[in-house]
């Protein structure tokens, strides 16, 4: 148990750094670490890493190591530049328990530039925010994995057991990054994921999957377009069935405890669309993408089942679909859902790290988002706590953080880890 003086040298140690905490965001947030452009970011985490004395490794997330493994999600880009990064901080003779730090470097593409208040990799400071594209989800709760061991050598002392500090890519279309770190050895008593999360843990979490569906129509000239078929219109149709799908599960939600109260918590987007190759012909194809969430306990087998049913079904009403079906593949995310159990200890360490900073009872929220706890808590039988600061328009135009709820996060990470590692007093 930390005394309160301990405590409150090591709160004032965030404080004390806490303007380079935010400077050191910022830097990370100019780096426009897209899939596929996680590179140069992953640079700058590694010097980071090396620069606080951590051992460093950099390495490319390789697919033919992990397509074998649960948890794996079909990947159709490439993985030339996918390049993870673990710094390790070992303890000269540990005694606490160990704790990885996980953090993922991608980013969702910014989409229109003109409709940002400012651009999105030129991040600002205003009032309590910081905006930037990455601000919330989740650079600075990646930077304050960095901080949180900043603060403890700053009042004095270091961590008695080991701690990892993971950058990983593809959190935001696969979790393959995260996988992979697993398929490393990779490995520690628990896991905290400091994602955006308003203050709270998330108890459990929704699974996600990715799927695409290709239709093809028949072309004609469109002074003649009686005589085709309309892939983009009957594209439209299968839309309009899969919504019924998104009801009907949503439907459900009294089956599944943690969502019984939730309004909505199965949302089907789609992400994008594209056909046809000519303004005067009717178009000959068309395919659009879809993410769908699925419930903790609904097999990702049993999902995709209902989801080529619905297809199916719809295109049994559309004459010239039930000739040429359309064509599902899937790709990106096959994520299972994930329940935080057996977790009492750290979750009691955390509750009381968060009580004595912010003054009130640690909430649980169920959410109806995916993060890459799930590798961790179903496939490395390890305590995954997502628990992060407030944010704002996460994949949306001006994406921001909390400045003040940022501080209060990485002090209580702060204590967490000075609570579950243990500490030491340097020399």
């Amino acid at each position: 148990m930390l005394t309160p003086d301990l405590r409150a040298a090591l709160t004032d140690a965030v404080d004390a750094g806490f303007d380079a905490q935010i400077a050191l965001t910022a830097d990370l947030l100019r780096f426009p670490s897209t899939r596929g452009n996680e590179a140069t970011a992953q640079d700058f985490m590694a010097d980071q890493m090396r620069r606080r004395g951590l051992s460093v490794d950099r390495f490319l997330v390789d697919l033919d190591e992990i397509r074998h493994l649960p948890g794996f999600s079909p990947a159709a880009v490439s993985y030339d530049n996918a390049w993870n990064v673990v710094g390790t901080y070992r303890a000269a003779g540990p005694r606490g328990r160990s704790l990885i730090l996980n953090g993922h470097i991608d980013v969702v593409p910014a989409g229109p530039l003109d409709m940002w208040t400012t651009p999105p990799f030129e991040p600002r400071v205003a009032g309590d925010w910081l905006y930037g594209r990455g601000g919330g989800d989740m650079k600075a709760g990646q930077v304050a994995c960095l901080a949180a061991l900043d603060a403890i050598e700053r009042a004095g002392f270091k961590p008695a057991a080991d701690i990892i500090v993971q950058s990983v890519v593809e959190e935001e279309c696969t979790g393959n990054g995260a996988l992979a770190c697993l398929a490393k050895g990779y490995r520690a008593d628990a896991v905290l994921i400091p994602e955006p999360l308003h203050d709270c843990l998330t108890r459990v979490q929704l699974g996600v999957l990715w799927f695409k569906v290709a239709v093809r129509g028949l072309p004609v000239h469109a002074s003649d377009a009686t005589e085709g078929a309309n892939a983009i219109e009957a594209a439209y149709e299968l839309m309009r069935a899969l919504r019924g799908l998104e009801a009907r599960w949503n439907a459900r939600k009294c089956d599944h405890a943690h969502y019984e109260n939730s309004a909505h918590p199965i949302n089907m987007n789609v992400g994008r669309i594209e056909g046809g190759d000519w303004v005067s012909s009717v178009p000959a194809w068309c395919s659009f993408e879809v993410r769908i969430a699925i419930y903790p306990d609904q097999t990702i087998a049993e999902a995709k089942r209902e989801i080529e049913e619905t297809i199916r079904e719809a295109a049994r009403g559309t004459a010239f679909l039930r000739n040429t079906p359309p064509e599902v593949t899937y790709h990106g995310f096959e994520a299972e859902g994930y329940l935080l159990q057996d977790a009492e200890v750290p979750v009691g360490i955390l509750a009381g790290a968060h009580r004595a900073v912010f003054g009130t009872d640690l909430q649980e929220v169920a959410s109806t988002a995916t993060t890459d706890a799930r590798f961790f808590g179903l496939y490395g039988k390890m305590p995954a706590l997502v628990y992060g600061p407030v944010a704002d328009s996460t994949h949306g135009f001006d994406e921001r953080v909390s400045l003040t709820s940022l501080n209060k996060v990485t002090k209580a990470m702060v204590l967490f880890i000075a609570e579950w590692c243990g500490l030491d007093p340097i020399g």
